[in-house]
């Protein structure tokens, strides 16, 4: 991989006194074969966490149509995925050594990362979808990535490599084609302000997770999703966040069912398993290309919309899939190697 260095501590065995060193060639071709294993699985994590968070929208709608409010789904959503979490959160806590000491060393990333990264993106998501057509709210969400790049330039005052940029611009041209956004709009600034508000808890996810803590990823995740849902219910409690849960059916795929099944498979896809997965893909990644990566979950809600509500994509939304995957591979091939997992500080926990 480029950039990695001829010895990497993570990858390259201890060579005991007395035996012989292996050849550098050998041991930087195993140290690229390995971080090429490492970066494949990572993808692969990733492209499974995004799809579970496209299928959040087909069934929230229904919820929301029913007479749901998005306070009230946001609730509900966060905590079941904090009840289902919970068992594994406790068990990786128990079974790494110092689990329970990393969990309170790390304390205040764990808060920002619940509050800022699970409950304020998906508030103001919905918050968003109120006012706004749900693709110029999902689009406006995941301009995400590029805040992540143009965070990274003022922080290092150092500008990302060309290919990062253009990587970057062609994702988010073939983000508009995929949402097919034509004709005039009316957009409400209040709903805008809502959206913006959504990219930055995007930004802040990726950037939050990918911070090398000692922490598990799964812990992180979990305790994460119990601060997300403590903190809506706080918001909703307070009256700032209308609430509003009718016991009432809805129709989902033509057929009338119970709001809980719905409300279920939110809260155990896109939001436990979802949220589980996407953590440890971060930590395979780095914060920016599984940025990028998370663009796929727009993809896959098309694909979802297609199957599942008859929403056949266009040519131009094929067109956009085609240069958002493009944009993805370049942006992988070009992200500087100072954010690579491999030449950060291990993410692992201590042993």
């Amino acid at each position: 991989m480029s950039g990695a260095p001829l010895l990497d501590p993570h990858t390259t065995p201890v060579v005991g006194l007395g035996a012989a060193a292996p050849a550098p060639v050998a041991v930087d071709g195993a140290a690229d074969a390995s971080s090429t294993r490492h970066r494949g699985l990572g993808l692969l994590v990733g492209l499974a966490a995004s799809a579970a968070f496209a299928t959040s929208g087909p069934f929230v709608k229904p919820l929301l149509e029913a007479g749901w409010t998005p306070g009230g789904a946001i609730i509900v959503r966060l905590t079941i995925g904090a009840v289902l979490l919970a068992v594994p959160t406790l068990l990786v806590l128990r079974r790494t050594p110092g689990g329970w000491r990393s969990a309170r060393e790390n304390w205040r990333w764990i808060l920002a990362f619940g509050i800022l990264g699970v409950a304020a993106p998906s508030t103001l998501y919905f918050l968003a979808v109120e006012r706004l057509p749900v693709a110029v709210a999902l689009l406006v969400e995941y301009t995400g990535p590029l805040l992540l790049i143009g965070w990274s330039w003022l922080r290092t005052r150092r500008m990302p490599r060309p290919g990062v940029l253009v990587g970057a611009s062609l994702a988010m041209f073939g983000l508009v084609a995929v949402l097919d956004l034509t004709g005039s709009l009316a957009l409400d600034p209040v709903g805008l302000m809502f959206a913006a508000g959504s990219a930055i808890g995007n930004a802040s996810y990726f950037a939050l997770t990918a911070r090398p803590l000692t922490i598990p990823p799964l812990a992180m995740a979990g305790l994460g999703m119990v601060v997300g849902a403590v903190a809506v219910v706080l918001i909703g409690v307070s009256g700032i966040l209308a609430v509003r849960m009718p016991f009432v059916d809805v129709t989902l795929l033509d057929s009338q069912v119970p709001a809980w099944v719905p409300l279920l498979v939110v809260g155990a896809l896109p939001t436990a398993v979802a949220y589980g997965v996407s953590v440890i893909s971060v930590r395979m990644l780095g914060e920016r290309v599984a940025s990028f990566v998370g663009l796929a979950e727009v993809l896959f809600a098309v694909l979802l919309a297609w199957f599942l509500l008859a929403e056949r994509p266009t040519l131009a939304q094929g067109l956009g899939a085609t240069a958002v995957v493009a944009g993805v591979a370049v942006v992988r091939r070009w992200a500087d190697p100072a954010t690579a997992p491999a030449d950060r500080p291990s993410t692992a926990p201590r042993r």
